[in-house]
């Protein structure tokens, strides 16, 4: 069973019913909505497209709200696109007018980017294709040298090398949007551009406020993040590694070291990780791969990433189907290869909760004694996501009454949801029910071992306090 899951970006080129539901079949896990793109009433009916489709294949996806968050971008030429050339003087002026940039100035989104920049920065147009070098500010006018030319067209985004600039996370389109995403009943918001952890915190009320329950994703792409990654890592209940606009602060020789040091980080703080951008870029295009990508999604599945995901490649490309596809065979065959045990995991800890103790003992026992699998019943999905940051090749089944926590379940590592109402079964056959499923879902198979772990009071937030090994049989017998 692939453990790594897949997140694709719904889109235009996914609008097609017969293309979504391929998409489904081919082992989409969770699907994003693009807050960037597109308006409010697209997403609303991309998020019951999914809600229909994955119910007529009955499987659990979970689904995304990803927030713009404070792009920061330039304004309009007024004569279409222009040629900065290297040496060339160039101003960037929070006064101008939106249509009124030319070959030697244009306007910014951004009002307060004169206060946010001094001689000597440097500024990074177009994903670090323009590089500006800044030699005076002058009120509203950013006076710079190009140091690096190019063409540049309307509305291109603006980092600062090293980043500092100081745009709030979550903007007024921001808060609308999370308020829609809310009433569409995602399972997850994704913040962008979170500067430290009380954004994730401000996130979470304001889904709150708006009446949701939806886990909050903080997408690491700004510099100054990851001075404090591992306070934004625990504020949140999972991050995404956005590579594009990180890449372009901290420059790209630095990213492959700040993935593996951000996915060790959120495994060790359980959380969980979705790795993202250009993964698989060529196929917005071309119906395979490049070499080098298969080798970037297989190196995120060896890092430890909990999920994938797919942006362009399924939103407007042309072969979204086959991404997904080729994605989920590429993890498939790399999980093969990623041996690290972590017996030792969390050994010499003390725990707090009961529950996190039995979900760290089911798996040191599983990887032990030949267990087939391990049933968890949950309520939240706590107990699940704590099994999964260890590494085991043991499937982990989610067996849950709550729909949501089904969905959520999705986004974890080698984690899979069945619908299992523990509430409607008499508390002497759960076990025997349990395995049942276990069975009809291929699961496991009669003889095998399976370890179950439920609590004492049933449909019970955080009640998870025993542990069974179990044979699976015409008689459940005990062995452990």
């Amino acid at each position: 069973m692939r453990r790594t899951k897949i997140v694709a970006t719904l889109g235009p080129a996914t609008d097609d019913p017969k293309v979504l539901e391929r998409l489904i079949a081919g082992g989409l896990d969770a699907a994003r909505l693009n807050y960037s793109h597109g308006k409010a009433q697209d997403h609303a009916e991309r998020a019951r497209a999914v809600r229909r489709a994955a119910g007529r294949q009955q499987r659990e996806v979970a689904l995304i709200a990803d927030l713009q968050g404070p792009k920061i971008r330039i304004e309009c030429f007024r004569e279409g696109p222009i040629v900065l050339a290297e040496g060339a003087e160039f101003t960037i002026d929070a006064a101008l007018g939106a249509e009124a940039g030319d070959d030697r100035r244009v306007g910014v989104a951004y009002k307060a980017l004169p206060q946010d920049v001094r001689a000597g920065d440097t500024l990074l147009l177009d994903d670090g294709r323009i590089v500006l070098k800044v030699t005076k500010v002058a009120g509203t006018a950013v006076k710079t040298k190009v140091v690096t030319g190019g063409t540049l067209s309307d509305h291109k985004g603006l980092n600062r090398e090293g980043g500092g600039l100081s745009a709030p996370a979550l903007t007024r389109k921001d808060r609308a949007d999370l308020r829609h995403a809310v009433a569409q009943g995602v399972d997850y918001v994704a913040v962008s551009f979170p500067r430290s952890a009380e954004d994730i915190e401000t996130a979470r009320k304001l889904v709150k406020k708006a009446g949701g329950t939806a886990g909050i994703i903080a997408k690491i792409e700004r510099a100054e993040a990851l001075q404090c990654a591992a306070d934004i890592i625990r504020t949140a209940d999972g991050i995404m590694i956005a590579r594009g606009d990180l890449g372009v602060e901290i420059g790209d020789s630095r990213l492959p070291p700040v993935q593996k040091q951000l996915i060790a980080t959120a495994r060790r703080l359980h959380r969980f990780v979705i790795t993202a951008t250009q993964m698989m870029e060529s196929m917005i295009e071309n119906p395979v791969p490049t070499r080098a990508e298969v080798f970037d999604v297989a190196n995120a599945v060896l890092d430890g990433t909990d999920a994938v995901m797919l942006s362009a490649e399924t939103s407007v490309g042309r072969y979204p189907a086959q991404a997904v596809e080729h994605m989920a065979r590429i993890c498939v065959e790399a999980e093969k290869e990623w041996t690290e045990h972590e017996p030792n995991l969390m050994l010499d800890a003390a725990f707090e909760r009961a529950d996190q103790a039995i979900a760290m003992s089911a798996i040191y026992c599983a990887n032990r004694i030949g267990v087939t699998a391990i049933a968890a019943l949950t309520e939240t999905g706590s107990t699940t996501n704590w099994m999964s940051r260890i590494n085991t090749d043991i499937p982990i089944f989610a067996l849950s009454r709550n729909p949501q926590t089904l969905r959520r379940v999705t986004l974890y590592r080698g984690v899979y949801p069945i619908a299992f109402d523990v509430t409607a079964v008499h508390y002497s056959e759960v076990t025997h029910e349990v395995l049942a499923r276990l069975l009809a879902h291929g699961g496991a198979k009669r003889g095998d071992k399976v370890i179950l772990t439920k609590g004492d009071l049933r449909g019970t937030t955080g009640g998870t306090n025993g542990m069974k090994i179990v044979t699976v049989g015409d008689i459940v017998e005990h062995v452990g």
